[in-house]
């Protein structure tokens, strides 16, 4: 079955297009449908449940006509979205929307008491995830059952107490430090670092991290979390950076100090990493392959300038990208070689 057949079952629309067609009209009727659509609704409206359609005069057949010509997308049973809204958002910027369609749709017939966790808190939070799952999760404090949730959605038990917890834009979710720990527990060491130094960075405690961690002694991924908070930093300042700081410190490379600021004709400027003594600079340019971040031209052009400056001024400046963390004698090779010229 396909999507727009499984909608239609779902939602109980028969394919009105298709039957527009057979008599000529449906571009006709298609286009008054959109006109009328239009008129119902503001621009800045984006979402909806499916009783708000029907309740300004849109039934099951016209709300599968409206998706059908791209006005609305189903994201999840019962709930559409605007179709140019939808397209105009980057792939990265889709999961944290479906969390927050999620609570929207969910709102009046989901179970009461959950709380966004997990994944799905640390995307609300904003915080730098890598090779993240794209379901919905959620912590409650009674035994899942699955019902009313869809299968997008992973369902946790646990209860929170209410320190735990707290909201942004109305939306309940695990604080920093719960998501932290909730996340090291599930996912993989190097993923758990990378939001774990964000999250430090955004002010989480690593007291409070410390202390939850000591509470959970044999809980399964333990290890990991304890590793990550052995090694987290919250001074790195993007995921490759943490990548790439770790990655030094399990080749043995002397370790550098970090956003280390350096005094040059054109000002202060900040290394990421810096061995002063060696008058060595790293720095990690690969911030656009796996995050939604381009640099423009004009920064581009400050930071070519910001190396002359630093040249200029004694230091070796050497460049690193993602794929260079993927190739680590080549790595360890170019970093001991600009420290022994």
């Amino acid at each position: 079955m396909t999507p727009q057949s499984s909608f239609f079952k779902h939602d109980g629309a028969a394919n009105a297009t298709s039957q527009l067609q057979d008599t000529g009209l449906a571009s006709a009727a298609d286009l008054a449908l959109t006109v009328r659509f239009g008129t119902a609704f503001t621009a800045k409206r984006v979402v909806w449940r499916t009783g708000q359609l029907c309740d300004a005069g849109f039934g099951s057949r016209a709300i599968g006509r409206l998706v059908a010509n791209g006005e609305l997308v189903r994201l999840r049973y019962g709930c559409y979205v605007r179709g140019s809204f939808w397209s105009s958002l980057s792939a990265a910027a889709r999961p944290r929307h479906r969390i927050l369609i999620h609570n929207f749709a969910t709102l009046n017939t989901s179970p009461a008491g959950f709380i966004y966790s997990h994944v799905s808190a640390a995307r609300l939070h904003g915080l730098y995830l890598w090779q993240a799952d794209e379901f919905i999760h959620i912590t409650q404090s009674g035994k899942p059952s699955g019902i009313g949730f869809g299968k997008d959605t992973r369902v946790h038990s646990r209860a929170l107490a209410r320190e735990e917890t707290t909201s942004i834009s109305g939306v309940r979710l695990t604080t920093l430090e719960r998501t932290v720990v909730d996340c090291c527990l599930t996912m993989g060491y190097k993923q758990s670092l990378i939001l774990t130094d964000h999250a430090l960075r955004l002010g989480a405690s690593m007291g409070k991290l410390l202390v939850e961690a000591a509470k959970l002694r044999a809980h399964r991924g333990i290890r990991t979390l304890r590793n990550v908070l052995r090694n987290a930093d919250g001074r790195s300042e993007s995921p490759g950076e943490t990548l790439t700081r770790d990655l030094m410190r399990e080749l043995l490379i002397e370790l550098p100090e970090l956003q280390l600021w350096i005094n040059t004709r054109l000002g202060n400027h900040r290394a990421d990493f810096a061995w002063p003594h060696r008058r060595l600079i790293l720095e990690f340019d690969g911030k656009g392959k796996y995050f939604d971040y381009r640099p423009t031209d004009e920064a581009i052009f400050r930071e070519r300038k910001r190396e002359s400056a630093l040249i200029e001024a004694g230091w070796t400046v050497l460049r690193i990208e993602w794929k260079d963390l993927f190739n680590e004698a080549a790595f360890k090779t170019r970093i001991l070689a600009a420290m022994n010229r």
